[in-house]
């Protein structure tokens, strides 16, 4: 039903009418719920956690929600992030377990206490104080992921310089005496990073952007990517534009990406050109980085890039705006 609301287009750049709702990967169900709560007369800010709570719900490629990139152990945890871009507000957690609605947690974060993030353990029981279910995030498919995983000597992993020989084993491991200089190749399935990244931009030029994820198979216990950070996996500000990220969070988050973009387009530059110049920053260090941006600004003027590697040529993500009524699938070449 929804594909038939959606129009795949090759994307330049583009511009909208506000309001305007734009979010990372195919996820459609995720802007029709972003797109209906501002219709139906909803804040920016419950544009973003409505959108991105669909996917958690949906478990959006299996890398957003529950029942998705089990760590180490087997244990899928979640991380999540909203800003309100007029009053530079954010709400954040990170590492977060037995609550399936992450961004919902993140979002009382922001409005409940006057921190920005807070992470693992001590953020479920925060949640639970907050009225939020505590519930299994595992599922039958994750455990399957695991078991196999497991039978295939843990690879691909995150380890390195390390013994035994993180390559060919599993663990546990020991720090080796001598550090190696060469860096090791990352996993770079695209399926292991996705992220749900959105930015809501209202009638009157409010911002407000989000993430949600379950973070990149088999990390180490206690990794926390880019998607929770201001600035790295989403940025706003109501003077500016919004900006989110997706990919290999481990090296986007080194560079601000979401950030970075917002500051090009407040000093005038276009969308499309502010996402361009983020993924350059990352790839004159690791060229081979998996990743994309989407920017937006406060005149509806919006673009996406991302960095080409074999199997991902293209990135598509989702707009919603005045016109179409509906959202619409575009799609970016990667340089």
């Amino acid at each position: 039903m929804l594909r038939a609301l959606m129009y795949m287009l090759l994307f330049t750049s583009g511009h909208a009418s506000l309001p305007l709702v734009i979010n990372t990967w195919p996820f459609g169900d995720a802007a029709a719920a972003a797109w209906s709560t501002l219709q139906s007369g909803g804040s920016v800010l419950d544009a973003v956690e409505k959108g991105c709570a669909r996917c958690e719900t949906d478990q959006c490629d299996g890398s957003v929600g529950y029942g998705g990139s089990p760590d180490e152990t087997g244990e899928t945890t979640l991380d999540a992030m909203i800003m309100n871009g007029d009053t530079m507000e954010v709400g954040a957690v990170a590492d977060l377990r037995r609550i399936k609605n992450a961004i919902g947690v993140a979002r009382a974060v922001m409005e409940h206490t006057g921190h920005t993030l807070l992470v693992g353990e001590s953020a479920s029981v925060f949640a639970e104080n907050m009225g939020f279910i505590a519930e299994d995030l595992n599922t039958n498919g994750s455990l399957k992921i695991f078991t196999q995983w497991l039978k295939g000597n843990c690879q691909p992993n995150y380890r390195k310089n390390v013994f035994p020989d993180p390559s060919k084993y599993c663990g546990p491991y020991k720090p080796r005496a001598a550090l190696k200089q060469s860096r090791r190749a990352r996993p770079t399935n695209i399926h292991s990073h996705d992220t749900i990244g959105m930015i809501a931009i209202g009638q009157n030029g409010h911002v407000a952007a989000g993430t949600s994820t379950n973070g990149a198979s088999h990390k180490v216990p206690g990794r926390v990517g880019d998607s929770p950070i201001a600035g790295a996996g989403a940025y706003a500000d109501s003077s500016a534009g919004g900006a989110a990220a997706t990919g290999d969070g481990d090296v986007m988050m080194r560079f601000l990406p979401s950030y970075l973009a917002v500051e090009l387009m407040r000093a005038g530059t276009d969308p499309l050109a502010a996402c361009k110049t983020a993924i350059s920053r990352i790839k004159r260090h690791y060229p081979e980085f998996f990743g994309a941006v989407i920017c937006a600004n406060t005149t509806g003027h919006y673009g996406a890039a991302c960095n080409k590697l074999p199997g991902f040529s293209q990135f598509h993500f989702m707009v919603s705006e005045s016109e179409s009524n509906k959202p619409l699938l575009k799609t970016v070449d990667c340089f």
